[in-house]
């Protein structure tokens, strides 16, 4: 399956569902368009049953650019105000989609590109992505809460100020980035990672993302709570007992050799 949009095109590969930027005339460059098009595209994905994981990744050699400012010409505070309300609605349908989200990056990510980027679950870079948050200096404000929930406070107060350039493996360093990889091996290594997630049980998996992002949002304690309720949730499905078995066959043919 593959749906074809100006801004975004998604295909589907088996379990897999390929999320891909596509203005690389523009450096992928966020606009309104592409906002409306991923928070529909995501909002889809999520109710469908046969997608067990999403690749987000984009065409061309830079990632995304940054807001596309071209596109706030003439327009108005109003204007400028709903166009905002509408990438945070796409970076939220993002982050709210119940099925593993994997960023695979490349060249340049600015500005917006880091949000869409922090709204996944995690990322994993090519040797030669780069970072920047310069926000403030194109005379606007962005990126402050996600960006300090992932390097600190300090940390995103240090980059949103000065609009410097980070290389990945100081992102990786930071939590930003999950993995780096040879620019040549991104694609093979997220087909890797992709069908590694979509062979574990579902549920499991949906559950481990969810406790994740709750348990983040609060304490220890209250984080046991909603880790045993998933438990919980997993036994009383009944699924478990096939992996146990999976497993023991497993463990039996190896000890076996």
């Amino acid at each position: 399956m593959t749906e074809t949009h100006d801004a975004v095109l998604v295909r589907q590969d088996g379990a897999i569902a390929h999320v891909i930027l596509n203005r690389p005339q523009a450096r992928n460059a966020v606009n309104l368009e592409m906002c409306v098009a991923l928070r529909e595209a995501f909002e889809r994905l999520d109710t469908k049953s046969d997608i067990r994981v999403i690749l987000l990744s984009a065409n061309g050699p830079v990632f995304c650019a940054g807001a596309d400012l071209k596109e706030r010409t003439d327009k108005d505070e109003a204007w400028i105000i709903a166009r905002r309300h509408a990438s945070f609605a796409a970076y939220d349908a993002i982050g709210r989609c119940s099925k593993p989200v994997v960023a695979l990056t490349q060249g340049a990510v600015v500005g917006s590109g880091g949000e869409i980027l922090m709204s996944c679950d995690f990322v994993i870079a090519s040797e030669k992505t780069t970072f920047r948050f310069p926000e403030p200096q194109w005379g606007t404000v962005g990126a402050t809460q996600r960006l300090q929930r992932v390097i600190g406070r300090m940390g995103a107060k240090e980059l949103l100020f000065t609009g410097r350039l980070m290389p990945a493996q100081e992102a990786y360093q930071r939590g930003l980035v999950a993995r780096i990889v040879a620019a040549d091996a991104l694609v093979a290594v997220g087909q890797e990672i992709a069908h590694a997630i979509a062979a574990a049980p579902a549920l499991a998996i949906a559950l481990t993302k969810q406790a994740v992002d709750l348990g983040h949002e609060t304490n220890l304690t209250n984080g046991i709570r909603i880790e045993m309720a998933a438990i919980e949730r997993c036994l009383a499905d009944g699924g478990w007992r096939s992996s146990i078995e999976k497993f023991s066959e497993i463990v039996g043919g190896r000890s076996g050799k």
